[in-house]
């Protein structure tokens, strides 16, 4: 579904934010990006639905290299969820989910089935539709960005850290509600974490990154047991609880 070919990506004059990445994300599967803050797997992510461009190499999705000229369409067919979730204040959870449905003139009736298909999947309250983002709660909010990620039923799915920001209780409840809906949108789904339980929990491959490269790639069973190098140890062990898995 994805493929990245010898790409390097550069800001200024300081050291690659990635360095020659190669790298093939499989079809209806989910791919976890992992690693230390500041190791390139955000950068990866942006790369992939064109907001960024890379310096050398090329990045391909769906078979068509990612360029300026068809990185609009590209995105219609890409939902996106960030960290802080991205809603628009000023509109309701029912105008932010629906922003690019209207945008492409969908049919009124055709949105509002959709709302209702997304609040089951999610289990939002649709009671909470014609509420402001400053009125729901953090997970309400990030529920409302994957609904909204998800409106235009995209082909491929990217959350930058989608629980990065909530409290632990929060965040274990909807890692489970994650799974959950992963496994029925049967999808290509890739996720940014930094958190190796919450990679474990929900990724069937994980992509561990350091430095602007790949170490290690695989399942988590297969880092814990096999680590490439030092450096896949030290970042499981580094990670209270894990042991236990």
């Amino acid at each position: 579904m994805i493929r990245f070919r010898a790409v390097t990506k550069r800001f200024g004059d300081g050291p690659p934010a990635l360095n020659d990445i190669n790298l093939e994300i499989a079809g209806r599967k989910t791919t976890v990006l992992i690693g230390p803050s500041g190791c390139g797997k955000s950068t990866l992510l942006r790369l992939i639905i064109g907001l960024l461009e890379p310096t050398s190499g090329e990045v391909e999705v769906a078979g068509r290299t990612v360029t300026r000229a068809d990185v609009l369409e590209l995105r219609r067919r890409v939902g996106y969820v960030i960290q802080d979730g991205g809603l628009f204040p000023h509109l309701t959870a029912r105008e932010n989910i629906a922003l690019m449905a209207r945008h492409f003139r969908s049919a009124t009736a055709e949105i509002d089935r959709r709302l209702t298909e997304l609040c089951e999947l999610t289990r939002f309250a649709s009671q909470n539709l014609d509420r402001y983002p400053v009125e729901l709660s953090g997970g309400q909010r990030q529920r409302v960005s994957l609904m909204r990620a998800l409106m235009l039923k995209p082909e491929l799915l990217l959350l930058d850290e989608p629980l990065g920001a909530l409290d632990p209780l929060v965040r274990a409840r909807l890692q489970n509600d994650l799974k959950e809906i992963f496994a029925q949108l049967a999808q290509t789904i890739v996720l940014v974490t930094h958190d190796m339980a919450e990679a474990a929990f929900l990724g069937e491959t994980l992509v561990l990154m350091n430095e602007g490269g790949i170490v290690q790639q695989g399942r988590f069973d297969d880092l814990r047991t096999h680590p490439a190098s030092a450096f896949v140890s030290e970042f499981i062990n580094a990670q209270r609880g894990l042991a236990a898995l």
